[in-house]
């Protein structure tokens, strides 16, 4: 017994209801809320305005089940593209939410260079949703690993807040310590992909503490977008070395052309 009548706590439950809603009144008209993409105003905090909603290029089934990217037209259950039978890639299957599009570019770049950290929630709950089948079973959350020097310039991994909130939301364990990159890297934005694998070739390492823990897990990489597939190739390998039982990719977005792709 905690001493409070039953009179006392719904009235004191409508207190708090109505507490809430004038402090999200009173964030509206301070911080009115505004289109993740576009900054145009919406009518709640976390959305798209109707028009990048109808603009943004969600990757829907049927896609290719080790790469991700979409089918011309539905073969069944694990189906895969000539791209994925030609070059595997060292992950087991990869998803995204949405082609690196317009939208989607101004949604990742948003969140990656423009400290815009309230993007983070929405892309988190579209990649769940893109992922539900990698997730299912899935032992951890692994966040691309950032080089020391450029968090310290940036702030925040991008990759880290996206799996951050994730985890909050599926109840997958985040293990953000798990890989490290060790050399820091030439930006990738204009390399061939040939370039790209030179570049981040060495670049990581499975933290040697953690190395007993990586055998036998089922693993996800998580990473705000995915181009060519050279950093998350070169992730997946180390994690492989160390005895990873599987490694899938998330990402927020994927670039739809290219040696990964299904033309359609």
């Amino acid at each position: 017994m905690d001493g409070e009548s039953d009179d006392i706590k719904p009235a004191r439950r409508s207190a708090g209801l109505r507490l809430r809603a004038g402090g999200r009144r009173a964030l509206d008209w301070l911080l009115p809320p505004l289109c993740l993409a576009c900054r145009n105003p919406v009518g709640d905090h976390g959305a798209l305005c109707p028009g990048c909603w109808r603009r943004v290029g969600y990757i829907e089934m049927p896609v290719c089940d080790r790469l991700g990217t979409p089918l011309p037209f539905d073969l069944g259950p694990g189906a895969v593209s000539p791209q994925a039978i030609a070059n595997p890639p060292a992950f087991d299957r990869a998803r995204a939410a949405f082609r690196f599009d317009d939208v989607g570019r101004a949604l990742v770049h948003g969140l990656k260079y423009g400290d815009r950290l309230e993007i983070a929630p929405a892309l988190a709950g579209w990649m769940a949703r893109a992922g539900r089948e990698i997730l299912e079973d899935a032992d951890a959350l692994i966040p691309v690993p950032l080089h020391w020097t450029r968090l310290l310039r940036r702030r925040f991994n991008q990759a880290a807040e996206l799996t951050r909130h994730l985890s909050a939301r599926t109840g997958i364990a985040n293990e953000a310590l798990v890989l490290k990159r060790g050399r820091r890297t030439s930006h990738q934005v204009g390399l061939t992909r040939a370039q790209r694998l030179d570049n981040v070739a060495g670049a990581f390492q499975v933290l040697d503490e953690k190395k007993g823990w990586v055998r036998g897990r089922k693993l996800v990489l998580v990473d705000d977008v995915l181009t060519t597939g050279a950093t998350i190739e070169a992730c997946a390998r180390v994690l492989r070395r160390a005895g990873a039982a599987r490694i899938d990719v998330l990402t927020a977005a994927r670039v739809v052309e290219g040696p990964f792709a299904v033309h359609i």
